[in-house]
């Protein structure tokens, strides 16, 4: 009998001391766990914004006519693609110098009326980030955008991958606090958090 009671008593010491490892083995895996799941969601958040700005630059090396065509039509270079058209009335008539003038004032408010109503998307992000002092999500540029133009179709994600080339390009800032994502023009001063927290 005590023997048999020597064994009872050293089997439940021996599952005691199995029973503390496997539990202080299960907290340090579990420790791992959480802090290999924190790391994974923050890697997917970089990637969702790496993948942004990869579309952005790619759309905007593939079709550069989209953006250079309206920036060009307000630029002082605009008058040198206008100009030829009026120089061949300005030599016909000859003793006319008041008509030519005439015909080239025309030709630049025309421009200057044909450029005006289509801005570009990139123009109007723009200017809704330097006309705001405090940083923007790009929902927050989006929902203004189309409040300010309800004739045309904005939608968010086009707003995002365009502010995400105008990061690329130095033409805005981005901060991110938390999973949020705020963007501000680069003239502006970099957003602190509590701006941050605030404009959310």
């Amino acid at each position: 009998m005590a023997d048999n009671a020597t064994l009872k008593s050293q089997y439940l010491a021996q599952i005691q001391a199995d029973l503390e490892r496997t539990a202080e083995e299960k907290e340090r895996i579990a420790g791992e766990l959480a802090a290999l799941q924190e790391k994974l969601t923050s890697l997917e958040q970089d990637h969702a914004l790496l993948v942004g700005v990869q579309q952005a630059l790619i759309a905007s090396s593939t079709a550069p006519e989209q953006d250079e065509v309206p920036v060009t039509a307000g630029a002082p270079e605009a008058p040198q693609a206008v100009v030829p058209g009026p120089r061949k009335p300005e030599k016909a008539p000859r003793a006319s110098g008041r008509a030519t003038r005439r015909t080239r004032t025309a030709a630049g408010d025309s421009t200057g009326t044909n450029s005006a109503p289509a801005p570009t998307l990139v123009e109007l992000v723009v200017a809704d980030l330097t006309g705001r002092s405090e940083p923007r999500s790009a929902a927050e540029v989006a929902t203004a955008l189309s409040q300010a133009h309800p004739g045309r179709t904005i939608q968010t994600t086009v707003v995002r991958n365009t502010l995400e080339a105008l990061v690329a390009k130095g033409q805005a800032q981005r901060s991110k606090q938390g999973r949020s994502v705020y963007y501000s023009a680069a003239g502006n001063p970099a957003p602190s958090a509590s701006t941050a927290e605030a404009a959310a």
